[in-house]
């Protein structure tokens, strides 16, 4: 397989390499919506932004493929997503040109994907794309023979290139069909066997000692400047920090500590953050977070306010707390739908160009500030000739906030005001511009990852309005996304619920149902994560190799079926599986559970220890593992206050239960005491002795 796969990569650099593409005839605005295609009556914002280019576009859909093998046509499977700017720059100097679009609509069936509504495709061409070039990215471009399975696969293209490429791919395939067999079934092959998984059946074993090999391996690749990892560009991964928190909490390995403070405060400094909306873009281009990729994204602020909780929770320091109000000021503003669903995503660019809406010229800043110019001058590094493109600045800090008071003679608390006051103000001016577009459709699993950041912010910060989002969006999802057999629907658009949902939005979902147990005492969120989760046994879980597939066995078959292993800005599907088997085990008395997310673990142990953060949530699972967590049960009527005394304290090693009354947790079973709140702290089944003080409670807990 290895020798076919480097004869198509041979072939992708002499077509990539190639130039004779022609020049077109690009059609203006008003004439660009005389066309209209397949994609009319999609609801996905990205698939709308192409329903009127004069590409003949198709939706990801049997009729497409019944097309392309009745005309014996080659197929064109473009993915992409609605906050991508180079997503944008194709759609504009491509897919709006007639002439690119008589080339594609004479030759090749051309398929649209949103890739946040079809991941699954989107995995598979991804992983064409990375065996073919070694990377991969959007928009994702592949060239398929009728039957789906791609020959080629590559990112973004000029215009010129993509019209060589479409004629060369042409001329390959009408005149080499042999050949171009061959290599469709050659990567295939290889997409088949990415991720395949090599059942371990070694006895599963964890140590402490596992844990300190995981951050050894991982610390050589941390930025002990800038925070992050080494180099750029520099991308937000959550789940890493959690689990340096978590190490950190076991061993006190003060390093571990450190890369995660730097990471929070040089992101929150950075331009990354938007200082003056709230929330952070998906990535910075440098290595210093200053210049972010604007595009803002659900998943990833929904990760950030949980990250940022856990590390007020530990530190206390009021910067972290300051991040997640504002982040979450951001998310009610701006990407919440009035029935409590989350949006997706704001895009990258606003009036045609990138990041337009976040920044600002020196003399728009004295111009709307007045006397406080000169101070958010400075506090944010604005400049005369702008400290990016174009004159324009991205609003950033580099010094700290004594050096600035000292400079204008206040207080840090007159200089706290002032700021916030400033901010206040530039809000108020920037909604005055043309705004990034929204990408309003409602994704289960980016819905259930932002239900757990307002209820790790409610327990951390203890505001009743976080949990009543958190609680709100909840209901949201049992109404329109689950159906009566504990099925659930990926997407909500326009009233209407689709696309069967993946093992991601099954995962977070029984995350976020757990959390919202732990975070109330109300049983109806442990039982409806216990059903999702036998929904998953039965209809995704291979016995074989005892992980789970990304699709149900009730989706129409891709060309490979695939299983999401590695973490990465989101973690992985099994991960968060794994992790969850571990939780509902211990709440439910079910060893079966346990053994399983126990073996799920050895099959990718090596690489947990290894993969930095890119195997952070299975080190998480490692970590609860190698040294078993607490249940904490509160059980008589002062459970509400004693359980928000215990979340003053980061304990990232306890599951919590209780209530007013025992419940029908096994756990809980023979605790009420009469006229009293009792906290238990048991392990492995066996308690200590009871107690009716929080304090007493954590030092059991931290012995």
């Amino acid at each position: 397989m290895m020798r076919r796969i480097h004869l198509i990569i041979s072939l992708a650099v002499i077509l990539t390499n190639s130039s004779c593409g022609q020049t077109g005839d690009k059609k203006t605005g008003e004439e660009k919506q005389s066309f209209s295609n397949h994609l009319i009556h999609e609801s996905s914002p990205y698939l709308l932004m192409h329903a009127h280019n004069p590409v003949n576009w198709y939706p990801w859909g049997q009729e497409a493929f019944d097309k392309a093998k009745k005309e014996n046509k080659p197929v064109i499977i473009s993915i992409g997503y609605a906050a991508c700017h180079w997503c944008h720059v194709m759609e504009k100097e491509s897919y709006s040109d007639t002439a690119v679009a008589r080339l594609m609509n004479e030759n090749f069936v051309a398929i649209k994907v949103d890739r946040e509504e079809r991941p699954d495709v989107d995995q598979v061409y991804m992983n064409a794309a990375q065996l073919i070039n070694g990377n991969g990215g959007w928009p994702l471009n592949a060239i398929a023979l009728p039957d789906g399975r791609p020959i080629y696969a590559a990112t973004y293209f000029p215009k010129k290139d993509w019209m060589s490429l479409l004629k060369q791919m042409l001329t390959f395939v009408k005149q080499n069909p042999e050949k171009a067999e061959q290599q469709a079934e050659a990567v295939a092959k290889g997409i088949r066997g990415s991720e395949l998984v090599k059942v371990n059946t070694s006895k599963p074993e964890y140590k402490l000692t596992d844990l300190n090999s995981v951050f050894n391996n991982w610390k050589k690749n941390i930025d002990f400047i800038n925070g992050g990892n080494n180099g750029a560009p520099k991308f937000p991964m959550p789940v890493g920090s959690q689990f340096l928190l978590q190490y950190y909490f076991l061993t006190k390995n003060e390093e571990a500590l450190k890369a995660v403070k730097i990471t929070l405060n040089k992101m929150a400094a950075g331009g990354i953050y938007d200082h003056v909306g709230g929330g952070f873009a998906r990535y910075s281009t440098d290595a210093v977070w200053k210049v972010p990729h604007f595009e803002k994204m659900l998943y990833d602020n929904a990760q950030l306010t949980s990250l940022y909780a856990s590390a007020y929770q530990l530190t206390k320091d009021p910067l972290y707390k300051n991040v997640v109000y504002e982040t979450l000021e951001f998310i009610g503003r701006e990407l919440t739908s009035p029935e409590g669903g989350f949006y997706s995503s704001l895009d990258a660019d606003s009036d045609g160009e990138e990041g337009r809406f976040y920044v600002w010229t020196k003399d728009e800043i004295k111009k709307i500030l007045g006397d406080d110019a000169a101070l958010a001058i400075d506090y944010f590094n604005v400049t005369e000739k702008g400290n990016w493109e174009g004159g324009k600045n991205i609003l950033y800090q580099l010094g700290d906030d004594n050096t600035i008071a000292k400079k204008y003679n206040i207080t840090s608390l007159e200089l706290s005001k002032r700021i916030t006051g400033v901010k206040k103000i530039l809000l108020a001016e920037r909604a005055k511009r043309i705004r990034p577009g929204l990408d309003d459709k409602i994704l289960t699993a980016w819905n259930a990852l932002m239900i757990k950041g307002y209820t790790d912010a409610y327990r951390v910060f203890g505001e009743q309005r976080f949990l009543d989002a958190a609680l709100k969006n909840a209901a949201f999802i049992l109404k329109n996304a689950q159906s009566n057999d504990n099925r659930l629907n990926r997407n909500f658009k326009n009233g209407k619920s689709s696309i069967n949902a993946f093992l991601d939005d099954y995962a977070f979902t029984i995350d976020a149902f757990i959390a919202l147990y732990q975070s109330t005492f109300d049983e109806k969120w442990l039982k409806e994560a216990h059903h999702l989760l036998e929904y998953t046994l039965a209809h995704f879980y291979d016995a074989k190799s005892g992980m789970f597939y990304y699709t149900s066995d009730k989706d129409p078959a891709l060309i490979a079926r695939k299983m999401e292993i590695a973490d990465n800005v989101i973690p992985s599907s099994n991960s968060a599986m794994a992790k969850n088997l571990f939780m509902l085990g211990e709440y439910f008395y079910k060893d079966d559970y346990i053994h399983k997310a126990s073996a799920m673990l050895n099959n990718v142990k090596q690489d947990a220890v290894n993969g930095n953060a890119y195997y952070a949530n299975w080190d998480i699972l490692m970590a609860w593992l190698a040294a078993e967590p607490f249940e904490v049960a509160i059980v008589g009527n002062d459970y509400a206050s004693k359980r928000k005394e215990i979340d003053t304290h980061y304990l990232p090693n306890i599951f919590l239960s209780g209530g007013n009354s025992e419940g029908s947790l096994s756990l809980l079973e023979g605790k009420l005491v009469p006229g009293k709140t009792t906290i238990y702290v048991c392990r492995n089944k066996s308690c200590k002795l009871p107690t009716t003080e929080v304090s007493k409670a954590v030092e059991q807990i931290l012995k």
